[in-house]
């Protein structure tokens, strides 16, 4: 069973990849010779474990404190889940998921254009609901407790650029954060391919101080994934 340090340190290692369409192109690989095996059976009032892997596309809503453009980015998303059920109709999911989230800007300092990127490492741990009407669909929805491991800020003005790593010495930036989160399974026996949206409910900081830009994370998140 992988731990949470597993989890991390493969996450770690997938953003340090200079190439990920080459992750995805092998999953792509694997996934398609296993849809291949035959659906006879009905997995779903089995308890399931399983490894998810992919990509997410992440940005910020109600951001406030500084007057910016915010934009998407792209990271990587890894992590377990284990399919619980109630009965062959519903159950519930929990997962535990190393998942690198942040966005782009642009805006103006002093009439200076400048770009800035934030990028955010959270261990997110949804509680999915879910309605399983076939063996082939799953529709998942619940609260997601997020847990924020690491921020990395790229501030980039006039050619010149200050990277800066936050080890949240400041007591007033939300490092634990509730949202909700829902999504589709599409079960190929052991092969999952699946999409989650994500929502934080609250902002990042935790008592409003400007000191810096406020905003709530949401993520669309894809992942191919493995369940035995």
């Amino acid at each position: 069973m992988l731990g949470l340090g597993h989890i991390i340190f493969i996450g770690n290692y997938l953003l340090n990849m200079k190439n990920s369409a080459i992750i995805f192109f092998t999953l792509f690989l694997i996934s398609t010779t296993m849809v291949g095996q035959k659906m006879e059976d009905d997995y779903r009032n089995n308890i399931m474990i399983g490894l998810r892997i992919g990509g997410n596309y992440s940005n910020v809503y109600q951001a406030s404190g500084e007057k910016f453009v915010a934009k998407g980015k792209y990271g990587s998303a890894v992590g377990i889940f284990v399919a619980i059920p109630i009965n062959k109709w519903v159950g519930v999911q929990p997962e535990v998921m190393y998942s690198q989230k942040g966005f782009k800007a642009t805006g103006e300092l002093l009439a200076v254009p400048y770009e800035f990127t934030r990028n955010t490492e959270y261990i997110d741990v949804p509680l999915y609901f879910t309605i399983k009407p076939t063996e082939f669909f799953t529709f998942l929805a619940g609260p997601q407790f997020s847990f924020l491991t690491k921020k990395t800020d790229v501030f980039t003005i006039s050619g010149n650029s200050v990277i800066q790593e936050t080890t949240f010495n400041n007591e007033n930036y939300r490092k634990n954060s509730l949202g909700i989160a829902t999504g589709f399974d599409f079960n190929f026996t052991h092969v999952i391919i699946g999409t989650r949206l994500a929502y934080d409910l609250q902002s990042n900081n935790s008592d409003g101080t400007p000191t810096t830009p406020n905003y709530r994370n949401m993520l669309l998140q894809a992942t191919f994934g493995l369940r035995f």
